[in-house]
């Protein structure tokens, strides 16, 4: 199934919490390259100094991969961001949480990524009925389909105004 067109959106173009029907899934239109500038910068900026990010010598030499992985929370943001265009630019309230992140295959620089997000489930918020709680299932997957992250991420969303 795909993102129903008729849906009303946010003025921003994200989908209200009665939008998400459990089964539906979202592919993504955006698409990104990633590099060895975002492997450098987003490493610098979260302090962290694995050389297996940023060290391509230290890769070649002392690592099976022979070259740089991206930062895995890299990845996981791109996921997330690339996600939100589509469905909740203008309409999350809160992420409330993240579980079931894997990285069931690596992503090098130069790796051109695609995802998609499947709505697992939704249920009203007990204690503010203008929201409601949306589980995702977010897939990120490099040039040739190979999985390379998934995670399950629960979302507090706006409900259309009545």
């Amino acid at each position: 199934m795909h993102q129903q067109e008729t849906a009303q959106r946010h003025k921003r173009g994200g989908l209200y919490f009665e939008d998400f029907v459990p089964g539906a899934v979202y592919e993504h239109r955006l698409t990104r390259t990633v590099t060895q500038m975002d492997n450098m910068l987003f490493s610098n900026m979260t302090l962290n100094p694995q050389p297996l990010h940023i060290d391509r010598h230290f890769c070649e030499q002392e690592t099976e991969w022979g070259q740089p992985l991206m930062n895995s929370l890299f990845t996981l943001g791109l996921m997330i961001g690339i996600s939100v265009t589509d469905i909740s630019l203008g309409t999350t309230i809160a992420n409330l949480g993240m579980t079931d992140v894997r990285f069931p295959a690596p992503l090098f620089q130069g790796d051109t990524v695609h995802v998609t997000t499947e709505v697992m489930s939704r249920r009203e918020s007990k204690s503010r009925p203008n929201a409601g709680i949306v589980e995702f299932e977010h897939r990120c997957f490099k040039q040739d389909d190979t999985l390379v992250a998934v995670c399950r991420r629960q979302a507090f969303m706006k409900k259309k105004a009545v």
